[in-house]
Protein backbone atom coordinates (compact mmCIF):
# COMPACT_ATOMS: atom_id res chain seq x y z
CA UNK A 1 0.00 0.00 0.00
CA UNK A 2 1.10 3.40 -0.89
CA UNK A 3 2.50 5.80 1.83
CA UNK A 4 -0.69 8.26 0.12
CA UNK A 5 -3.10 9.13 -2.12
CA UNK A 6 -1.23 9.70 -5.33
CA UNK A 7 -3.28 12.55 -7.52
CA UNK A 8 -4.59 9.81 -9.09
CA UNK A 9 -6.24 8.03 -6.62
CA UNK A 10 -7.72 11.73 -5.08
CA UNK A 11 -8.61 12.56 -8.84
CA UNK A 12 -10.68 9.23 -8.79
CA UNK A 13 -12.50 10.07 -5.86
CA UNK A 14 -13.08 13.23 -6.85
CA UNK A 15 -14.31 12.57 -9.81
CA UNK A 16 -16.85 9.78 -7.70
CA UNK A 17 -17.61 12.19 -5.04
CA UNK A 18 -18.77 14.86 -7.73
CA UNK A 19 -20.70 12.52 -9.77
CA UNK A 20 -23.26 11.70 -6.66
CA UNK A 21 -23.02 15.28 -5.85
CA UNK A 22 -24.93 15.75 -8.83
CA UNK A 23 -26.95 12.80 -8.73
CA UNK A 24 -27.64 13.56 -5.50
CA UNK A 25 -28.53 17.02 -6.54
CA UNK A 26 -31.10 15.81 -9.22
CA UNK A 27 -35.24 16.31 -7.75
CA UNK A 28 -33.61 16.55 -4.27
CA UNK A 29 -36.98 15.99 -1.54
CA UNK A 30 -35.87 19.20 -0.26
CA UNK A 31 -33.44 21.75 -2.46
CA UNK A 32 -32.95 24.00 0.76
CA UNK A 33 -31.89 20.77 2.55
CA UNK A 34 -30.00 19.39 0.31
CA UNK A 35 -27.90 22.26 -0.08
CA UNK A 36 -27.81 22.42 3.86
CA UNK A 37 -26.50 19.13 4.15
CA UNK A 38 -24.09 18.58 1.56
CA UNK A 39 -22.49 22.00 1.76
CA UNK A 40 -19.31 20.39 4.09
CA UNK A 41 -19.13 17.83 0.95
CA UNK A 42 -18.42 21.21 -1.16
CA UNK A 43 -15.75 22.92 1.25
CA UNK A 44 -14.01 20.04 2.26
CA UNK A 45 -13.31 18.60 -1.06
CA UNK A 46 -11.14 22.04 -2.45
CA UNK A 47 -9.52 21.82 0.66
CA UNK A 48 -8.25 17.98 -0.14
CA UNK A 49 -6.67 19.30 -3.61
CA UNK A 50 -5.53 22.39 -1.98
CA UNK A 51 -3.23 20.57 0.99
CA UNK A 52 -2.29 17.26 -1.41
CA UNK A 53 0.58 18.23 -2.09
CA UNK A 54 2.22 20.08 0.98
CA UNK A 55 0.32 17.74 3.54
CA UNK A 56 -1.01 14.15 1.69
CA UNK A 57 -3.44 12.48 4.16
CA UNK A 58 -2.81 8.81 5.31
CA UNK A 59 -5.20 6.63 2.57
CA UNK A 60 -7.46 5.53 5.19
CA UNK A 61 -8.64 8.83 6.32
CA UNK A 62 -8.83 10.18 2.60
CA UNK A 63 -11.56 7.14 2.32
CA UNK A 64 -13.61 7.70 5.66
CA UNK A 65 -13.91 11.15 3.95
CA UNK A 66 -15.46 9.63 1.34
CA UNK A 67 -17.80 7.26 2.75
CA UNK A 68 -18.50 10.25 5.25
CA UNK A 69 -19.37 12.59 2.22
CA UNK A 70 -21.66 9.60 0.29
CA UNK A 71 -23.77 9.19 3.66
CA UNK A 72 -24.40 13.17 4.01
CA UNK A 73 -25.51 13.26 -0.04
CA UNK A 74 -27.38 10.48 0.39
CA UNK A 75 -28.97 12.31 3.32
CA UNK A 76 -29.00 15.35 1.75
CA UNK A 77 -31.27 13.86 -1.19
CA UNK A 78 -33.76 11.80 0.54
CA UNK A 79 -33.06 14.08 4.18
CA UNK A 80 -32.51 12.14 6.89
CA UNK A 81 -35.74 11.17 7.71
CA UNK A 82 -37.10 9.48 4.68
CA UNK A 83 -34.21 7.51 3.45
CA UNK A 84 -35.12 4.27 1.91
CA UNK A 85 -32.13 2.12 3.63
CA UNK A 86 -33.59 3.73 7.32
CA UNK A 87 -36.92 2.99 5.84
CA UNK A 88 -36.04 -0.20 5.37
CA UNK A 89 -34.44 -0.83 8.80
CA UNK A 90 -37.59 0.80 10.36
CA UNK A 91 -39.86 -1.77 8.75
CA UNK A 92 -37.53 -5.24 9.35
CA UNK A 93 -36.63 -4.21 12.80
CA UNK A 94 -40.25 -2.88 13.86
CA UNK A 95 -38.59 0.35 15.03
CA UNK A 96 -40.27 3.48 15.20
CA UNK A 97 -38.68 5.85 13.42
CA UNK A 98 -35.88 6.01 10.18
CA UNK A 99 -32.39 6.00 12.12
CA UNK A 100 -30.46 7.02 9.26
CA UNK A 101 -29.79 10.33 11.09
CA UNK A 102 -28.27 8.10 13.72
CA UNK A 103 -25.59 6.52 11.06
CA UNK A 104 -24.76 10.13 10.34
CA UNK A 105 -24.23 11.24 13.78
CA UNK A 106 -22.10 7.95 14.36
CA UNK A 107 -19.88 8.69 11.39
CA UNK A 108 -19.92 12.21 12.32
CA UNK A 109 -17.33 11.41 15.34
CA UNK A 110 -16.05 8.27 13.51
CA UNK A 111 -14.19 10.80 10.63
CA UNK A 112 -13.61 13.57 12.42
CA UNK A 113 -11.85 11.24 15.07
CA UNK A 114 -9.60 10.03 12.46
CA UNK A 115 -8.70 13.58 11.02
CA UNK A 116 -7.87 15.05 14.53
CA UNK A 117 -6.15 12.04 15.53
CA UNK A 118 -3.91 12.62 12.09
CA UNK A 119 -3.23 15.94 12.93
CA UNK A 120 -2.25 16.27 16.45
CA UNK A 121 0.35 13.10 15.72
CA UNK A 122 1.99 14.98 13.12
CA UNK A 123 1.84 18.57 14.24
CA UNK A 124 2.25 18.10 17.76
CA UNK A 125 4.77 15.99 20.51
CA UNK A 126 1.54 13.92 21.02
CA UNK A 127 1.93 10.00 21.06
CA UNK A 128 -0.77 7.39 20.52
CA UNK A 129 -1.59 6.89 24.70
CA UNK A 130 -4.33 7.94 27.28
CA UNK A 131 -3.91 11.80 26.19
CA UNK A 132 -4.24 11.59 22.86
CA UNK A 133 -7.19 9.43 23.31
CA UNK A 134 -9.15 11.98 25.70
CA UNK A 135 -8.19 15.02 23.29
CA UNK A 136 -9.68 12.87 20.42
CA UNK A 137 -13.02 12.48 21.52
CA UNK A 138 -13.15 15.72 23.22
CA UNK A 139 -12.25 16.97 19.62
CA UNK A 140 -15.31 14.61 17.88
CA UNK A 141 -17.43 15.79 20.90
CA UNK A 142 -16.90 19.40 20.18
CA UNK A 143 -17.09 18.91 16.22
CA UNK A 144 -21.10 17.31 17.35
CA UNK A 145 -21.68 20.53 19.46
CA UNK A 146 -20.90 22.71 16.65
CA UNK A 147 -23.13 21.02 14.48
CA UNK A 148 -25.89 21.00 17.01
CA UNK A 149 -25.57 25.04 17.41
CA UNK A 150 -25.81 25.23 13.54
CA UNK A 151 -28.85 23.16 13.61
CA UNK A 152 -30.70 25.31 16.11
CA UNK A 153 -29.15 28.62 14.41
CA UNK A 154 -31.20 27.03 11.46
CA UNK A 155 -34.35 26.55 13.66
CA UNK A 156 -34.53 29.85 14.76
CA UNK A 157 -33.68 31.33 11.39
CA UNK A 158 -36.27 28.95 9.68
CA UNK A 159 -38.69 28.26 11.86
CA UNK A 160 -40.97 25.07 11.01
CA UNK A 161 -39.03 25.37 7.42
CA UNK A 162 -36.10 24.20 9.04
CA UNK A 163 -37.85 20.63 10.26
CA UNK A 164 -36.10 18.74 7.39
CA UNK A 165 -32.66 19.38 7.95
CA UNK A 166 -33.33 18.53 11.73
CA UNK A 167 -34.34 15.46 11.31
CA UNK A 168 -35.97 15.15 15.26
CA UNK A 169 -38.97 12.91 14.15
CA UNK A 170 -40.70 14.26 16.82
CA UNK A 171 -37.98 13.20 19.56
CA UNK A 172 -37.50 15.92 22.56
CA UNK A 173 -33.88 14.25 23.02
CA UNK A 174 -32.82 14.15 19.43
CA UNK A 175 -30.05 16.59 19.96
CA UNK A 176 -28.28 14.25 23.35
CA UNK A 177 -28.39 11.13 21.22
CA UNK A 178 -27.10 12.74 18.13
CA UNK A 179 -24.01 14.01 19.99
CA UNK A 180 -23.94 10.02 22.24
CA UNK A 181 -23.99 8.56 18.71
CA UNK A 182 -21.08 10.78 17.41
CA UNK A 183 -19.30 9.96 20.98
CA UNK A 184 -19.60 6.62 20.48
CA UNK A 185 -17.94 6.95 16.89
CA UNK A 186 -15.19 8.59 17.90
CA UNK A 187 -15.06 5.67 20.51
CA UNK A 188 -15.02 3.31 18.21
CA UNK A 189 -13.37 4.98 15.53
CA UNK A 190 -9.66 5.24 17.97
CA UNK A 191 -10.33 1.50 19.11
CA UNK A 192 -10.99 -0.34 15.90
CA UNK A 193 -8.20 1.80 13.73
CA UNK A 194 -5.57 3.49 15.51
CA UNK A 195 -2.81 0.47 14.87
CA UNK A 196 -3.86 0.39 11.20
CA UNK A 197 -3.67 4.55 11.39
CA UNK A 198 -0.41 4.39 13.38
CA UNK A 199 0.97 1.85 10.64
CA UNK A 200 -0.15 4.28 8.01
CA UNK A 201 1.27 7.28 9.45
CA UNK A 202 4.94 5.57 9.89
CA UNK A 203 4.72 4.90 5.81
CA UNK A 204 3.70 8.31 5.24
CA UNK A 205 6.40 10.42 7.47
CA UNK A 206 8.81 7.87 5.96
CA UNK A 207 7.97 9.23 2.56
CA UNK A 208 10.27 12.77 1.45
CA UNK A 209 7.27 15.22 0.58
CA UNK A 210 8.04 17.75 -2.26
Amino acid sequence: MTASLGRTGLALYSAALIGLLVLSGIRPYEAGTWAMEVAPVAIVLPVLWFTHRRFPLTPLLYALIFAHAAVLMLGGHYTYARVPLGEWAREAFDLQRNHYDRLGHLMQGFVPAIAARELLLRHTPLRPGGWLFTLVTAVALAISAIYELIEYAAAVALGAGADEFLATQGDPWDTQKDMLMAWIGALLAQWLLARWHDAQLRRLASTPQP
